[in-house]
């Protein structure tokens, strides 16, 4: 017998670990929502739609693999990803599904909505937003905002846009983004905007992208 073959088992079974922890969707989603910025288990549980003890019960799977980090401020714990390398797998896994699980363009698709909304990437907004001739609309919620956005980007959470819209110039094309490729908000909020009778698109992707291409992040108060 290879006397090399134990640590080699044991070695496996510790990358193998890594991969448990990331076999649930709503764990998936967690670190997806931490990609944002640090919050407390509270607001975690809330945005993912979990009551507190299976939301702390995940987090702890996460902290365990060493894909999150905990800070303590009075009795509260916040929550953040143990570093950007966590946002680069969490990016790549879901890019490596939808090219090879056959499940997942389905899933995306029914999440998502018929794509019937105009995209552009990123290199194409910074030259537009350079030239001044579009407005920059962040539709995720103000904590994630204020923990960083694409610079001169206007805040208006989704669910609050229907009520604001005459805040937005209507002489200019809006482009929209929200935390990544796969959130939805971007998608219905230029929806709604062209329902109105807006001119909108969405960036192609979002604040998840941007960050792991080292573009510029502001993280000023609202606009």
């Amino acid at each position: 017998m290879n006397p090399k073959s134990g640590t080699k088992s044991r070695l496996y079974d510790a990358f193998a670990a890594s991969g448990k922890a990331l076999a649930s969707g709503k764990r998936l989603e967690l670190l997806d929502l931490l990609a944002q910025g640090e919050r407390t288990v509270d607001a975690l549980a809330k945005a993912a739609g979990l009551n507190l003890t299976t939301a702390s019960a995940h987090l702890q799977t996460l902290k365990q693999a060493g894909f999150v980090a905990t800070r303590r401020e009075g009795v509260r714990i916040h929550y953040r990803l143990a570093g950007d390398d966590v946002a680069q797998l969490l990016s790549l896994l879901c890019k490596v599904a939808v090219t090879h699980q056959s499940a997942v363009p389905a899933a995306r698709d029914a999440h998502l909505g018929e794509d019937t909304t105009g995209e552009l990437g990123r290199e194409e907004l910074q030259a537009r937003i350079a030239a001044g001739d579009v407005l920059v609309l962040d539709v995720r919620p103000v904590e994630e905002y204020r923990a960083g956005h694409i610079p001169g980007a206007h805040s208006i959470p989704a669910g609050e846009l229907a009520e604001r819209i005459n805040e937005l110039p209507e002489d200019i094309e809006i482009v929209v983004y929200c935390r990544g490729e796969y959130c939805v908000l971007a998608y219905d909020a230029v929806r709604l905007l062209t329902d109105r009778g807006r001119r909108a698109i969405r960036l192609n992707d979002g604040m998840l992208e941007w960050r792991l291409s080292e573009l510029p992040v502001d993280a000023s108060d609202l606009r």
